[in-house]
């Protein structure tokens, strides 16, 4: 039997006819598990949650477990583009973008932001560039600095920080736009 070979690891099964040529046990492959999950149909209007909304989709009202949408921009991180629907920005880093449907805004020491936005309220310890409309409370801490075009219907600046540009308080209530019979005088600084 010099030109037959025998696995001796493998136990034979049925006893080789004399003369036969001799191949190794075949054995099964290894399946992978199936799952119970059932195909779903491709649902052609999309969930109220779907991160894929169009923006005129988008409310400002929390998840219904409580959670806040919340986006953090850490320190060397650069973001720019479109952001919409954040209930809370925080900004380490850098943000060039049109900011739409958020509530909060918070620009951290080392944070800047470009760009424009029109919010409930925003805490400001880094730097903002551009059109900001805070229609609440803008806080401007001792390291802030805010340019541009400035509406707000609340302002409280500490210390050492600094605002420029067109800037203007808004009547209670007003929701970005005021209007000529009720506008109070400009500043500009």
């Amino acid at each position: 039997m010099a030109d037959s070979y025998e696995d001796p690891r493998v136990p034979m099964t049925q006893p080789r006819p004399a003369g036969a040529a001799t191949t190794a046990p075949v054995r099964p492959l290894a399946m992978p598990p199936q799952t119970s999950e059932p195909a779903r149909a491709a649902d052609p209007v999309r969930p109220a949650d779907s991160p894929l909304r169009r923006p005129s989709e988008l409310t400002n009202q929390s998840k219904p477990n409580g959670e806040m949408r919340r986006l953090s921009v850490g320190r060397g991180i650069t973001l720019s583009g479109e952001i919409y629907s954040c209930e809370k920005l925080f900004i380490e880093g850098s943000v060039e973008a049109d900011l739409t449907n958020c509530r909060d805004l918070d620009i951290a020491e080392s944070g800047l932001f470009k760009g424009s936005t029109s919010i409930e309220e925003a805490e400001v310890s880094g730097r903002f560039e551009g059109d900001l409309t805070v229609r609440k409370r803008l806080l401007i801490k001792a390291t802030g600095r805010v340019s541009g075009t400035i509406r707000y219907g609340q302002i409280e600046i500490e210390c050492g920080g600094q605002i420029s540009g067109d800037i203007q308080a808004q009547s209670a209530g007003a929701s970005g736009e005021v209007s000529a019979d009720l506008a109070p005088a400009r500043t500009r600084v």
